[in-house]
């Protein structure tokens, strides 16, 4: 039997790695580690991971999660934030927590529920990642089926779509096509370092309104 969790102990920053650990004894240390923790989980051929971020990537995870919603409430979409839940599929021996995720053109498939099941349910239709750790793991997401992924490395923004059951690195978001993310969502992560978060979102909440103005 697997370690006790609990005289274990991760430090922020660093990865626990456990191996030979089989989908009940992966399902059995999620219950243990419970739902409010601040952790990151990824398992696959019977490898856990167990991650413990540090203070800055939560900032920044908060942060462009922060910048995402109001892009979408400015342009009128409806979605569903989902923070990091833990998404598992069973049949293919994987499971992972996003730092953030968002559904989006399938919110209206998944309004209402309380727990996902990757195997009848769509997964996520954007998936963020603030990479301090290097810890994305983007064969896992593309197995997950998740169409498109953002990753952050030293705050510049990489986005990675789903195509043909692989990523592809793109310029620019499939979901906001007219809008140059890479560009933007730095600098605005930037300005909020400057001048704080409530003044950046505001000003972020205009520029996104003036393009759209631009574009009609």
């Amino acid at each position: 039997m697997l370690l006790a969790l609990d005289r274990i102990s991760v430090l922020p920053g660093q990865t626990l790695v456990l191996r030979d650990v089989d989908w009940d004894e992966f399902e059995a240390l999620l219950e243990e580690l419970g739902e409010h923790r601040s952790s990151r989980i990824a398992y696959y051929g019977q490898q856990l991971e167990i991650m413990a971020p540090l203070p800055e990537h939560e900032i920044d995870k908060e942060l462009v999660g922060d910048l995402v919603k109001a892009l979408l409430e400015e342009l009128d979409i409806e979605f569903s934030p989902l923070g990091s839940t833990t998404f598992k599929n069973k049949f293919l021996g994987l499971g992972l927590e996003p730092d953030s995720c968002f559904y989006i053109q399938n919110e209206a498939k998944v309004r209402g529920l309380k727990r996902w099941d990757t195997t009848i349910d769509p997964p996520p239709d954007l998936a963020l990642e603030v990479d301090l750790t290097s810890r994305t793991h983007l064969d896992i997401y593309a197995q997950l089926g998740v169409p498109e992924v953002w990753r952050f490395k030293r705050r510049q923004l990489e986005i990675h779509c789903l195509e043909q059951g692989e990523y592809r690195q793109r310029e620019v978001s499939s979901i906001f096509p007219d809008f140059d993310l890479r560009e933007i969502i730095p600098a605005y992560l930037q300005r909020i370092d400057q001048e704080g978060r409530n003044k950046t979102i505001k000003a972020f909440r205009i520029w996104v309104k003036s393009h759209i103005d631009a574009k009609n």
